[in-house]
Protein backbone atom coordinates (compact mmCIF):
# COMPACT_ATOMS: atom_id res chain seq x y z
CA UNK A 1 0.00 0.00 0.00
CA UNK A 2 1.80 2.86 -0.96
CA UNK A 3 1.39 6.30 1.19
CA UNK A 4 0.28 9.50 -0.03
CA UNK A 5 3.70 10.75 -0.58
CA UNK A 6 4.86 7.22 -2.83
CA UNK A 7 1.67 7.83 -4.41
CA UNK A 8 2.22 11.39 -5.35
CA UNK A 9 5.66 11.18 -6.18
CA UNK A 10 5.18 8.73 -9.09
CA UNK A 11 2.42 11.43 -10.77
CA UNK A 12 4.66 14.14 -10.02
CA UNK A 13 7.57 11.49 -11.66
CA UNK A 14 5.48 11.16 -14.10
CA UNK A 15 4.79 14.27 -15.22
CA UNK A 16 8.83 15.48 -15.19
CA UNK A 17 9.21 12.48 -17.27
CA UNK A 18 6.81 13.38 -20.03
CA UNK A 19 9.05 16.58 -20.20
CA UNK A 20 11.91 14.48 -21.07
CA UNK A 21 13.56 15.24 -17.44
CA UNK A 22 14.20 12.65 -15.04
CA UNK A 23 11.51 11.05 -12.75
CA UNK A 24 13.21 11.18 -9.80
CA UNK A 25 13.17 15.18 -9.76
CA UNK A 26 9.25 14.40 -8.77
CA UNK A 27 10.20 13.38 -5.58
CA UNK A 28 7.46 14.37 -3.23
CA UNK A 29 8.21 15.33 0.51
CA UNK A 30 5.79 16.67 3.46
CA UNK A 31 5.84 20.64 3.44
CA UNK A 32 8.27 22.42 6.02
CA UNK A 33 5.37 24.81 5.77
CA UNK A 34 2.13 23.34 6.42
CA UNK A 35 0.15 26.37 6.64
CA UNK A 36 1.04 26.97 2.89
CA UNK A 37 -0.04 22.72 1.69
CA UNK A 38 0.79 19.25 3.03
CA UNK A 39 3.36 18.50 0.55
CA UNK A 40 5.92 19.99 -1.98
CA UNK A 41 8.32 19.19 -4.21
CA UNK A 42 11.27 20.92 -4.69
CA UNK A 43 12.56 19.40 -8.27
CA UNK A 44 12.02 22.38 -10.85
CA UNK A 45 14.86 23.99 -9.09
CA UNK A 46 17.55 20.87 -9.84
CA UNK A 47 15.52 20.49 -13.45
CA UNK A 48 16.21 24.18 -14.16
CA UNK A 49 19.95 23.87 -14.07
CA UNK A 50 19.71 20.84 -15.71
CA UNK A 51 17.79 22.22 -18.51
CA UNK A 52 19.11 25.90 -18.57
CA UNK A 53 15.68 27.15 -18.08
CA UNK A 54 13.52 29.01 -15.94
CA UNK A 55 12.97 26.68 -12.75
CA UNK A 56 9.32 28.15 -12.24
CA UNK A 57 8.53 27.84 -16.02
CA UNK A 58 9.49 24.23 -15.59
CA UNK A 59 7.15 24.21 -12.08
CA UNK A 60 4.24 25.36 -14.63
CA UNK A 61 4.47 23.03 -16.97
CA UNK A 62 4.42 20.35 -14.73
CA UNK A 63 1.62 21.65 -13.03
CA UNK A 64 -0.24 21.75 -16.42
CA UNK A 65 0.65 17.99 -16.79
CA UNK A 66 0.10 17.24 -13.07
CA UNK A 67 -3.75 19.24 -13.25
CA UNK A 68 -4.63 17.76 -16.75
CA UNK A 69 -4.15 14.14 -14.89
CA UNK A 70 -5.42 15.00 -11.46
CA UNK A 71 -8.01 17.71 -11.56
CA UNK A 72 -8.42 17.32 -8.17
CA UNK A 73 -5.07 17.72 -6.96
CA UNK A 74 -5.03 21.23 -5.73
CA UNK A 75 -1.65 22.47 -6.96
CA UNK A 76 0.02 26.38 -6.20
CA UNK A 77 3.24 27.03 -7.35
CA UNK A 78 5.59 29.65 -4.75
CA UNK A 79 8.89 31.39 -4.40
CA UNK A 80 11.59 30.35 -7.56
CA UNK A 81 9.53 27.07 -8.29
CA UNK A 82 8.37 25.13 -5.08
CA UNK A 83 5.08 22.73 -6.19
CA UNK A 84 2.96 22.92 -3.24
CA UNK A 85 0.32 20.32 -3.28
CA UNK A 86 -2.92 19.33 -1.50
CA UNK A 87 -4.69 15.95 -2.29
CA UNK A 88 -8.26 16.30 -2.18
CA UNK A 89 -10.00 15.13 1.04
CA UNK A 90 -11.58 11.65 -0.79
CA UNK A 91 -7.94 10.74 -0.90
CA UNK A 92 -7.23 10.72 2.47
CA UNK A 93 -10.21 9.05 3.42
CA UNK A 94 -8.93 6.29 0.50
CA UNK A 95 -5.54 6.32 2.48
CA UNK A 96 -7.23 6.38 6.12
CA UNK A 97 -9.24 3.49 5.14
CA UNK A 98 -6.71 1.58 3.52
CA UNK A 99 -4.25 1.69 6.88
CA UNK A 100 -7.46 1.03 9.24
CA UNK A 101 -8.07 -2.13 7.14
CA UNK A 102 -4.34 -3.50 7.18
CA UNK A 103 -3.30 -5.55 9.72
CA UNK A 104 -0.16 -3.61 10.37
CA UNK A 105 -1.81 0.09 9.90
CA UNK A 106 0.67 1.24 7.29
CA UNK A 107 4.24 -0.56 7.98
CA UNK A 108 4.92 -2.56 4.95
CA UNK A 109 7.36 -5.68 5.75
CA UNK A 110 10.87 -5.03 3.86
CA UNK A 111 11.55 -5.93 0.78
CA UNK A 112 14.62 -8.01 1.52
CA UNK A 113 14.50 -9.78 4.59
CA UNK A 114 17.79 -10.69 6.16
CA UNK A 115 19.12 -13.39 8.88
CA UNK A 116 20.94 -11.52 11.05
CA UNK A 117 22.32 -11.27 14.87
CA UNK A 118 21.75 -8.87 17.42
CA UNK A 119 24.56 -8.56 19.86
CA UNK A 120 23.79 -6.65 22.90
CA UNK A 121 23.36 -6.47 26.60
CA UNK A 122 27.37 -7.37 27.33
CA UNK A 123 26.90 -7.43 31.34
CA UNK A 124 30.25 -9.15 33.22
CA UNK A 125 30.05 -12.36 35.69
CA UNK A 126 29.48 -11.46 39.14
CA UNK A 127 29.08 -7.73 38.52
CA UNK A 128 25.56 -5.90 38.63
CA UNK A 129 24.55 -4.20 36.03
CA UNK A 130 24.95 -0.61 36.43
CA UNK A 131 23.73 2.67 34.45
CA UNK A 132 26.03 2.30 31.32
CA UNK A 133 24.05 -0.94 30.77
CA UNK A 134 20.96 0.86 29.97
CA UNK A 135 21.59 2.37 26.83
CA UNK A 136 22.52 -1.16 24.94
CA UNK A 137 19.85 -3.21 26.53
CA UNK A 138 17.05 -1.17 25.52
CA UNK A 139 18.50 0.09 22.36
CA UNK A 140 19.21 -3.65 21.27
CA UNK A 141 16.09 -4.83 22.40
CA UNK A 142 14.28 -1.69 20.18
CA UNK A 143 16.45 -3.08 17.33
CA UNK A 144 15.45 -6.77 17.84
CA UNK A 145 11.86 -5.94 17.82
CA UNK A 146 11.76 -3.54 14.55
CA UNK A 147 14.38 -6.32 12.62
CA UNK A 148 11.40 -8.64 13.32
CA UNK A 149 8.85 -6.38 12.48
CA UNK A 150 10.28 -5.86 9.19
CA UNK A 151 10.46 -9.43 8.65
CA UNK A 152 13.42 -10.36 9.13
CA UNK A 153 14.63 -13.60 10.61
CA UNK A 154 16.13 -12.40 14.20
CA UNK A 155 18.40 -14.01 16.87
CA UNK A 156 19.66 -11.71 20.13
CA UNK A 157 22.55 -12.84 21.85
CA UNK A 158 23.70 -11.09 25.48
CA UNK A 159 27.26 -12.10 24.55
CA UNK A 160 28.17 -11.84 28.97
CA UNK A 161 31.78 -10.83 29.93
CA UNK A 162 32.40 -14.67 31.40
CA UNK A 163 36.58 -15.21 30.52
CA UNK A 164 39.44 -13.26 31.37
CA UNK A 165 41.26 -12.26 34.90
CA UNK A 166 37.86 -11.33 36.52
CA UNK A 167 37.51 -15.01 36.92
CA UNK A 168 41.00 -15.73 38.05
CA UNK A 169 39.93 -12.84 40.83
CA UNK A 170 36.79 -14.49 41.91
CA UNK A 171 38.14 -18.57 42.19
CA UNK A 172 41.40 -17.42 44.83
CA UNK A 173 38.94 -14.63 46.67
CA UNK A 174 36.60 -17.67 47.03
CA UNK A 175 39.71 -19.84 47.59
CA UNK A 176 40.49 -17.73 50.64
CA UNK A 177 37.51 -17.95 52.15
CA UNK A 178 36.32 -21.03 51.88
CA UNK A 179 39.57 -23.35 51.08
CA UNK A 180 37.97 -26.84 52.30
CA UNK A 181 35.81 -26.31 49.19
CA UNK A 182 36.14 -29.49 46.92
CA UNK A 183 36.85 -27.35 44.00
CA UNK A 184 40.59 -26.36 45.04
CA UNK A 185 41.32 -29.83 45.44
CA UNK A 186 44.07 -30.29 42.47
CA UNK A 187 43.37 -33.96 42.27
CA UNK A 188 39.86 -34.16 42.12
CA UNK A 189 38.22 -34.27 38.68
CA UNK A 190 34.30 -35.02 39.05
CA UNK A 191 31.70 -35.07 41.52
CA UNK A 192 31.69 -31.45 42.58
CA UNK A 193 28.39 -30.01 44.43
CA UNK A 194 25.12 -29.27 42.86
CA UNK A 195 24.62 -26.09 44.47
CA UNK A 196 26.59 -23.20 43.86
CA UNK A 197 28.72 -22.26 47.06
CA UNK A 198 28.06 -18.77 46.29
CA UNK A 199 25.58 -15.99 45.77
CA UNK A 200 25.04 -12.85 43.67
CA UNK A 201 25.52 -10.99 46.69
CA UNK A 202 28.73 -12.96 47.43
CA UNK A 203 29.89 -12.54 43.63
CA UNK A 204 29.27 -8.93 44.39
CA UNK A 205 31.26 -8.43 47.29
CA UNK A 206 34.61 -11.11 46.43
CA UNK A 207 35.24 -9.50 42.66
CA UNK A 208 36.31 -5.83 44.42
CA UNK A 209 37.68 -7.59 46.90
CA UNK A 210 40.21 -9.17 45.33
CA UNK A 211 40.56 -6.43 42.81
CA UNK A 212 41.71 -4.16 45.07
CA UNK A 213 44.25 -6.36 46.56
CA UNK A 214 45.28 -7.14 43.47
CA UNK A 215 46.43 -3.33 42.45
CA UNK A 216 48.68 -3.38 45.61
CA UNK A 217 49.84 -6.84 45.38
CA UNK A 218 51.69 -8.13 42.37
CA UNK A 219 51.89 -11.46 44.21
CA UNK A 220 47.96 -11.45 44.72
CA UNK A 221 47.86 -10.65 41.07
CA UNK A 222 49.78 -13.21 39.85
CA UNK A 223 48.07 -15.68 41.80
CA UNK A 224 44.53 -14.46 40.14
CA UNK A 225 46.60 -14.47 36.46
CA UNK A 226 47.73 -18.12 37.44
CA UNK A 227 43.90 -19.69 38.34
CA UNK A 228 42.83 -18.21 35.25
CA UNK A 229 45.18 -19.67 32.91
CA UNK A 230 44.36 -22.46 34.46
CA UNK A 231 40.98 -22.02 34.37
CA UNK A 232 41.13 -21.36 30.82
CA UNK A 233 43.62 -24.54 30.16
CA UNK A 234 40.36 -26.67 31.20
CA UNK A 235 41.31 -27.11 35.07
CA UNK A 236 37.96 -28.99 36.28
CA UNK A 237 37.07 -27.62 39.69
CA UNK A 238 38.00 -24.40 37.81
CA UNK A 239 35.36 -24.65 35.36
CA UNK A 240 32.67 -26.06 37.82
CA UNK A 241 33.34 -23.21 39.93
CA UNK A 242 32.92 -20.95 36.00
CA UNK A 243 29.70 -22.92 35.93
CA UNK A 244 28.62 -21.97 39.18
CA UNK A 245 29.35 -18.13 39.16
CA UNK A 246 27.70 -18.24 35.36
CA UNK A 247 24.87 -19.75 36.31
CA UNK A 248 24.08 -17.36 39.37
CA UNK A 249 24.98 -14.22 37.41
CA UNK A 250 22.23 -15.41 35.03
CA UNK A 251 19.61 -15.67 37.49
CA UNK A 252 20.74 -11.74 38.54
CA UNK A 253 20.81 -10.78 35.01
CA UNK A 254 17.44 -12.12 33.97
CA UNK A 255 15.65 -10.06 37.15
CA UNK A 256 17.02 -6.59 36.12
CA UNK A 257 16.41 -7.32 32.43
CA UNK A 258 12.62 -8.84 32.83
CA UNK A 259 12.49 -6.04 35.13
CA UNK A 260 13.01 -3.87 31.65
CA UNK A 261 11.37 -6.04 29.56
CA UNK A 262 14.25 -7.30 27.93
CA UNK A 263 14.61 -10.55 26.47
CA UNK A 264 17.95 -12.58 24.92
CA UNK A 265 17.62 -15.33 22.44
CA UNK A 266 20.80 -16.76 23.38
CA UNK A 267 22.48 -16.37 26.77
CA UNK A 268 26.30 -16.94 25.60
CA UNK A 269 29.26 -15.88 27.03
CA UNK A 270 33.00 -15.50 25.62
CA UNK A 271 33.90 -19.03 27.22
CA UNK A 272 31.84 -20.89 25.10
CA UNK A 273 34.20 -20.01 22.06
CA UNK A 274 37.35 -21.27 24.69
CA UNK A 275 37.61 -24.12 22.20
CA UNK A 276 37.30 -22.34 18.89
CA UNK A 277 40.61 -19.81 19.65
CA UNK A 278 43.23 -22.68 18.76
CA UNK A 279 41.36 -23.03 15.34
CA UNK A 280 41.29 -19.53 14.77
CA UNK A 281 44.75 -18.60 15.46
CA UNK A 282 45.72 -21.24 13.28
CA UNK A 283 43.64 -20.19 10.25
CA UNK A 284 44.86 -16.70 10.71
CA UNK A 285 48.61 -18.25 10.42
CA UNK A 286 47.90 -20.56 7.64
CA UNK A 287 46.38 -17.65 5.44
CA UNK A 288 49.10 -15.41 6.21
CA UNK A 289 47.29 -13.04 8.25
CA UNK A 290 48.96 -13.34 11.62
CA UNK A 291 52.28 -12.29 11.93
CA UNK A 292 54.98 -12.23 14.88
CA UNK A 293 55.92 -8.77 16.15
CA UNK A 294 58.12 -8.73 19.88
CA UNK A 295 56.96 -11.87 20.76
CA UNK A 296 53.18 -11.02 20.23
CA UNK A 297 50.45 -12.39 16.85
CA UNK A 298 49.37 -9.48 15.38
CA UNK A 299 47.11 -8.87 12.82
CA UNK A 300 47.52 -5.50 10.71
CA UNK A 301 44.42 -3.65 9.93
CA UNK A 302 45.28 -0.38 8.82
CA UNK A 303 44.40 1.01 5.42
CA UNK A 304 46.40 3.78 3.23
CA UNK A 305 42.60 5.34 3.19
CA UNK A 306 42.82 5.56 7.42
CA UNK A 307 42.27 9.75 8.65
CA UNK A 308 44.08 8.20 11.79
CA UNK A 309 46.34 5.29 12.75
CA UNK A 310 44.62 2.13 13.64
CA UNK A 311 47.36 -0.33 15.83
CA UNK A 312 47.14 -3.75 15.13
CA UNK A 313 44.84 -6.50 16.02
CA UNK A 314 46.79 -8.37 19.28
CA UNK A 315 45.57 -12.27 18.07
CA UNK A 316 47.67 -13.53 21.51
CA UNK A 317 49.62 -11.77 23.50
CA UNK A 318 53.72 -12.04 24.01
CA UNK A 319 52.75 -13.79 26.91
CA UNK A 320 50.75 -16.40 24.76
CA UNK A 321 47.37 -15.75 25.78
CA UNK A 322 44.11 -14.85 24.01
CA UNK A 323 42.22 -11.63 24.42
CA UNK A 324 39.18 -10.13 24.22
CA UNK A 325 39.51 -9.83 20.49
CA UNK A 326 40.90 -13.03 19.87
CA UNK A 327 37.32 -13.98 21.41
CA UNK A 328 34.96 -11.84 19.35
CA UNK A 329 36.61 -13.43 16.02
CA UNK A 330 36.08 -17.05 17.50
CA UNK A 331 32.47 -15.72 18.56
CA UNK A 332 32.18 -14.62 14.86
CA UNK A 333 33.08 -18.45 13.82
CA UNK A 334 30.54 -20.03 15.67
CA UNK A 335 28.09 -17.84 14.99
CA UNK A 336 28.70 -17.92 11.14
CA UNK A 337 28.41 -22.31 11.86
CA UNK A 338 25.78 -22.11 14.12
CA UNK A 339 23.15 -19.34 12.62
CA UNK A 340 24.82 -18.21 9.83
CA UNK A 341 23.41 -14.58 9.73
CA UNK A 342 24.13 -12.47 6.38
CA UNK A 343 24.76 -9.53 9.14
CA UNK A 344 25.87 -8.98 12.68
CA UNK A 345 24.76 -5.92 14.53
CA UNK A 346 27.34 -4.93 17.64
CA UNK A 347 25.27 -3.08 20.10
CA UNK A 348 27.90 -1.28 22.19
CA UNK A 349 29.04 2.23 22.84
CA UNK A 350 31.38 4.88 21.07
CA UNK A 351 34.53 3.74 23.07
CA UNK A 352 34.41 0.35 21.62
CA UNK A 353 35.10 2.24 17.97
CA UNK A 354 38.48 1.03 17.08
CA UNK A 355 38.27 -2.36 18.64
CA UNK A 356 35.04 -3.25 16.63
CA UNK A 357 36.63 -1.80 13.34
CA UNK A 358 40.19 -3.88 14.15
CA UNK A 359 37.86 -7.12 14.88
CA UNK A 360 35.81 -6.12 11.53
CA UNK A 361 38.80 -5.57 9.41
CA UNK A 362 40.95 -9.15 10.63
CA UNK A 363 37.42 -10.73 9.78
CA UNK A 364 37.34 -9.50 6.59
CA UNK A 365 41.07 -10.12 5.62
CA UNK A 366 40.59 -13.66 6.92
CA UNK A 367 37.59 -14.71 5.03
CA UNK A 368 36.04 -15.25 8.64
CA UNK A 369 33.28 -12.76 7.44
CA UNK A 370 31.81 -11.24 4.14
CA UNK A 371 32.54 -7.44 3.77
CA UNK A 372 30.00 -5.72 5.26
CA UNK A 373 28.67 -8.07 7.18
CA UNK A 374 29.48 -7.24 10.49
CA UNK A 375 28.26 -3.65 12.08
CA UNK A 376 29.32 -1.91 15.14
CA UNK A 377 25.83 0.41 16.27
CA UNK A 378 27.76 2.99 18.14
CA UNK A 379 25.99 5.25 21.17
CA UNK A 380 26.94 7.56 23.66
CA UNK A 381 26.71 7.96 27.30
CA UNK A 382 24.26 8.61 29.98
CA UNK A 383 25.05 11.82 31.99
CA UNK A 384 23.82 13.56 34.93
CA UNK A 385 22.22 16.33 34.96
CA UNK A 386 25.99 17.83 36.05
CA UNK A 387 26.51 16.54 32.48
CA UNK A 388 28.77 13.80 33.67
CA UNK A 389 28.44 10.28 33.63
CA UNK A 390 25.58 9.50 35.37
CA UNK A 391 26.22 8.59 39.22
CA UNK A 392 24.62 7.87 42.72
CA UNK A 393 24.86 10.74 45.27
CA UNK A 394 27.56 9.34 46.78
CA UNK A 395 28.92 9.43 43.57
CA UNK A 396 29.28 5.85 43.26
CA UNK A 397 28.61 4.09 39.59
CA UNK A 398 24.10 4.05 39.49
CA UNK A 399 23.26 0.28 39.71
CA UNK A 400 20.40 -0.68 37.41
CA UNK A 401 17.97 -2.06 40.09
CA UNK A 402 18.42 1.09 41.98
CA UNK A 403 17.57 3.38 38.82
CA UNK A 404 14.89 1.19 38.04
CA UNK A 405 13.61 0.85 41.93
CA UNK A 406 13.77 5.06 41.60
CA UNK A 407 11.36 5.21 38.54
CA UNK A 408 9.30 3.22 39.85
CA UNK A 409 9.04 5.68 43.41
CA UNK A 410 9.14 8.71 40.87
CA UNK A 411 5.80 6.93 38.56
CA UNK A 412 3.81 6.14 41.59
CA UNK A 413 4.20 9.91 43.03
CA UNK A 414 3.53 11.22 39.67
CA UNK A 415 0.75 8.85 38.84
CA UNK A 416 -1.13 10.41 42.46
CA UNK A 417 -0.51 13.92 41.66
CA UNK A 418 -1.75 13.43 38.53
CA UNK A 419 -4.81 12.22 40.03
CA UNK A 420 -4.34 9.09 37.79
CA UNK A 421 -4.81 5.43 38.89
CA UNK A 422 -5.98 6.28 42.30
CA UNK A 423 -9.37 4.35 41.55
CA UNK A 424 -7.59 1.01 40.61
CA UNK A 425 -7.13 -1.68 42.97
CA UNK A 426 -3.36 -1.80 44.49
CA UNK A 427 -2.38 -4.54 42.26
CA UNK A 428 -3.31 -3.19 38.80
CA UNK A 429 -1.86 0.44 40.03
CA UNK A 430 1.94 -0.95 40.96
CA UNK A 431 1.11 -2.51 37.30
CA UNK A 432 0.63 0.71 35.66
CA UNK A 433 3.58 2.24 37.96
CA UNK A 434 5.81 0.15 36.51
CA UNK A 435 4.67 0.40 33.18
CA UNK A 436 5.07 3.98 33.63
CA UNK A 437 8.96 4.14 35.23
CA UNK A 438 9.32 2.01 31.82
CA UNK A 439 7.91 4.21 29.63
CA UNK A 440 9.92 7.16 31.00
CA UNK A 441 13.20 5.08 31.33
CA UNK A 442 12.93 3.57 27.41
CA UNK A 443 11.49 6.75 25.48
CA UNK A 444 14.21 9.58 27.03
CA UNK A 445 16.69 6.88 26.31
CA UNK A 446 15.26 6.39 22.44
CA UNK A 447 14.21 9.59 21.49
CA UNK A 448 17.63 10.64 21.29
CA UNK A 449 19.84 10.63 18.13
CA UNK A 450 21.78 7.38 19.52
CA UNK A 451 25.24 8.60 19.06
CA UNK A 452 24.67 11.76 21.33
CA UNK A 453 24.96 11.80 24.77
CA UNK A 454 21.90 12.35 26.67
CA UNK A 455 20.80 13.79 30.19
CA UNK A 456 18.87 11.74 32.20
CA UNK A 457 16.16 13.89 34.52
CA UNK A 458 13.94 11.87 35.69
CA UNK A 459 11.63 14.27 37.07
CA UNK A 460 10.93 15.57 33.84
CA UNK A 461 11.02 11.75 31.99
CA UNK A 462 8.05 10.23 34.18
CA UNK A 463 5.73 13.56 33.73
CA UNK A 464 2.86 13.08 31.58
CA UNK A 465 3.30 15.93 29.77
CA UNK A 466 5.54 16.78 26.61
CA UNK A 467 7.36 14.61 24.88
CA UNK A 468 8.09 11.84 27.03
CA UNK A 469 6.63 8.29 27.29
CA UNK A 470 4.38 8.59 30.25
CA UNK A 471 2.68 11.14 27.65
CA UNK A 472 2.33 8.53 24.75
CA UNK A 473 0.91 6.20 27.54
CA UNK A 474 -1.76 8.43 28.55
CA UNK A 475 -2.59 9.41 25.17
CA UNK A 476 -3.01 5.98 24.42
CA UNK A 477 -5.23 5.23 27.29
CA UNK A 478 -7.58 8.45 26.62
CA UNK A 479 -8.21 6.12 23.50
CA UNK A 480 -8.97 3.44 24.82
CA UNK A 481 -11.57 4.80 27.52
CA UNK A 482 -12.93 6.56 24.47
CA UNK A 483 -13.82 3.60 22.78
CA UNK A 484 -14.89 1.80 25.74
CA UNK A 485 -17.61 4.47 26.54
CA UNK A 486 -18.64 3.92 22.34
CA UNK A 487 -18.82 0.39 23.03
CA UNK A 488 -21.06 0.67 26.20
CA UNK A 489 -23.35 2.93 24.09
CA UNK A 490 -23.84 0.32 21.93
CA UNK A 491 -21.45 2.50 19.07
CA UNK A 492 -19.67 0.72 16.23
CA UNK A 493 -17.31 2.36 13.67
CA UNK A 494 -17.64 3.01 10.14
CA UNK A 495 -16.19 3.89 6.58
CA UNK A 496 -13.54 6.92 7.26
CA UNK A 497 -14.99 10.13 5.22
CA UNK A 498 -12.61 13.13 6.39
CA UNK A 499 -14.48 16.33 6.37
CA UNK A 500 -12.06 18.23 8.75
CA UNK A 501 -8.56 19.97 8.48
CA UNK A 502 -7.72 18.14 11.62
CA UNK A 503 -8.85 15.04 10.62
CA UNK A 504 -6.75 14.94 7.27
CA UNK A 505 -3.47 15.94 9.63
CA UNK A 506 -4.09 12.57 11.26
CA UNK A 507 -4.09 10.96 8.77
CA UNK A 508 -0.85 12.46 7.36
CA UNK A 509 0.56 11.16 10.58
CA UNK A 510 -1.03 7.87 10.03
CA UNK A 511 0.14 7.86 6.56
CA UNK A 512 4.09 8.30 7.69
CA UNK A 513 4.14 5.07 9.82
CA UNK A 514 6.12 3.22 6.81
CA UNK A 515 8.63 5.84 6.00
CA UNK A 516 9.61 5.89 9.51
CA UNK A 517 9.68 2.38 9.90
CA UNK A 518 12.20 2.37 6.77
CA UNK A 519 14.39 4.91 7.98
CA UNK A 520 14.40 3.28 11.61
CA UNK A 521 15.68 -0.07 9.59
CA UNK A 522 18.11 1.74 7.42
CA UNK A 523 20.26 4.33 9.93
CA UNK A 524 19.45 2.01 12.89
CA UNK A 525 17.46 5.33 14.72
CA UNK A 526 14.95 4.34 17.34
CA UNK A 527 14.64 8.00 17.68
CA UNK A 528 12.91 7.70 14.54
CA UNK A 529 10.19 5.56 15.95
CA UNK A 530 9.72 8.13 19.02
CA UNK A 531 9.28 11.07 16.66
CA UNK A 532 6.30 9.14 14.68
CA UNK A 533 5.28 8.22 18.13
CA UNK A 534 4.95 11.97 19.49
CA UNK A 535 3.51 13.10 16.10
CA UNK A 536 0.89 11.10 15.55
CA UNK A 537 -0.36 11.66 19.48
CA UNK A 538 0.07 15.66 19.54
CA UNK A 539 -2.59 14.98 15.82
CA UNK A 540 -4.42 12.74 17.68
CA UNK A 541 -5.15 15.92 20.32
CA UNK A 542 -5.58 17.99 17.81
CA UNK A 543 -8.31 15.70 16.37
CA UNK A 544 -9.81 15.32 19.49
CA UNK A 545 -9.93 18.63 20.32
CA UNK A 546 -11.37 19.79 16.91
CA UNK A 547 -13.29 17.15 16.13
CA UNK A 548 -16.32 15.68 18.55
CA UNK A 549 -16.16 11.86 19.15
CA UNK A 550 -19.08 10.47 21.28
CA UNK A 551 -21.43 13.99 20.99
CA UNK A 552 -21.07 14.09 17.33
CA UNK A 553 -24.95 13.79 16.47
CA UNK A 554 -24.49 12.62 12.68
CA UNK A 555 -23.90 9.12 12.64
CA UNK A 556 -22.22 8.47 10.06
CA UNK A 557 -19.33 11.19 11.19
CA UNK A 558 -19.20 9.62 14.67
CA UNK A 559 -18.93 6.32 13.53
CA UNK A 560 -15.68 7.22 10.84
CA UNK A 561 -14.67 9.23 14.22
CA UNK A 562 -14.74 6.37 15.83
CA UNK A 563 -12.58 4.33 13.29
CA UNK A 564 -9.89 7.36 13.27
CA UNK A 565 -9.49 6.85 16.85
CA UNK A 566 -9.61 3.06 16.38
CA UNK A 567 -7.10 2.67 13.65
CA UNK A 568 -4.72 5.61 15.62
CA UNK A 569 -4.65 3.44 18.66
CA UNK A 570 -3.52 0.58 16.92
CA UNK A 571 -0.64 1.68 15.28
CA UNK A 572 0.35 3.55 18.34
CA UNK A 573 0.13 0.73 20.41
CA UNK A 574 2.32 -0.77 17.84
CA UNK A 575 5.20 1.96 17.52
CA UNK A 576 5.27 1.59 21.37
CA UNK A 577 5.96 -2.01 21.02
CA UNK A 578 8.21 -1.77 19.07
CA UNK A 579 10.00 1.06 21.30
CA UNK A 580 9.33 -1.83 24.27
CA UNK A 581 6.58 0.43 25.87
CA UNK A 582 3.05 -1.25 26.70
CA UNK A 583 -0.41 0.52 26.93
CA UNK A 584 -1.84 -0.29 30.28
CA UNK A 585 -5.82 -0.62 29.67
CA UNK A 586 -6.65 2.35 32.14
CA UNK A 587 -4.75 5.11 34.49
Amino acid sequence: MPSLVEALSTDVGAAFAALELPAELGQVIESDRPDLAPYQCNGALAAAKRAKRNPREIAQAVADRLTAAHPDLKIEIAGPGFLNLTPPLEAYSAQANAIAADDRTGGAPSSEPLKLMIDFGGPNVAKPMHVGHLRSSVLGDCLQRLMRFRGHDVVSDIHLGDWGLQMGHLITELEDEQPDLPYFDAGLTDGYPAEAPVSIEDLSRLYPQASAKAKDDAARNERSRKATAELQAGRPGYRALLAHFIAVSIAALKADFDALGVHFDLWKGESDVNDLIPEVVEDFKSKGVAEESEGALIVRVARDTDKKELAPLILVSSAGAALYATTDLATILERRRQQDPQLILYVVDLGQSDHFEQVFRASYKAGLAEEGGLEHVKFGTVNGTDGKRLRTRAGGTFKLADLIGEARDRARTRLHEAGLGDSLPEAEFESVARSVANAAIKFSDLQNVRTTNYIFDLDRFVSFEGKTGPYLQYQAVRIKSVLRKAAEQGLQAGDISVGDAAEAALVRRLDGFGAALARAERDRAPNVLCEHAYGLAQAFSGFYAACPILPEKDAAIRASRLNLAATTLRQLELVLGLIGIDVPERM
